[in-house]
């Protein structure tokens, strides 16, 4: 095993024992690797990079209309708590020359959810990236989702979604453009 995986599971171990539990009972005994392991894989997007995940997925199109990617499901870590929240994105862009490969925006979704961070900033950059890779006239991302720091903890709201929204180009500009999308994704009752 990895020195940080190593590190990661001493630190659960710490955890644990710090809740007043025996980490060497049976239960127990693997939970700090196990717990170390899905942390990293709850966190793989810090160790992923924009271009190479992209992959010159970017193809020559004459597509100038928008292009709609609805539901796409992610599941992310809250920085204040470390606790999920769960949801769906939305994300639509205006072609200009280029379309990106269908599959490339759940993996950007993945990528940037797959850190530590707060729904607004994950709505941001997700959008931000598909405006760089695709050098779109306009992206529209909205995301939908449940919070577990609100629901398990706290105020203990189970009913609870949280939606945020960024539109840029077009989208931003155009208040028939960003109508037209959320009329699509069926954000407009």
């Amino acid at each position: 095993m990895s020195k940080l995986l190593d590190d990661l599971a001493g630190h659960y171990r710490a955890i644990i024992e710090g809740l007043g539990e025996d980490s060497h009972r049976e239960g127990l005994r693997d939970t700090p690797m196990r717990a170390a392991k899905a942390m990293q894989f709850l966190t793989r997007g810090y160790q992923q990079d924009l271009d190479e995940l992209v992959n010159n997925a970017v193809f020559e199109s004459s597509m100038d209309e928008m292009v709609v990617v609805q539901d796409i499901e992610l599941y992310s870590m809250c920085e204040h708590h470390m606790l999920p929240f769960i949801g769906k994105c939305h994300i639509a862009y205006m072609p200009q020359g280029k379309v990106l490969g269908l599959s490339k925006f759940a993996r950007i979704v993945d990528m940037y959810a797959r850190r530590l961070q707060i729904q607004e900033n994950l709505t941001r950059e997700i959008a931000e990236a598909i405006e760089r890779v695709t050098k779109a006239k306009g992206v529209a991302v909205v995301i939908e989702a449940q919070h577990m720091c609100m629901m398990m903890r706290g105020v203990e709201k189970q009913n609870s979604r949280m939606k945020t929204s960024v539109m840029l180009g077009q989208f931003r500009t155009s208040q028939a453009t960003r109508t037209e999308f959320l009329n699509l994704i069926g954000h407009n009752r």
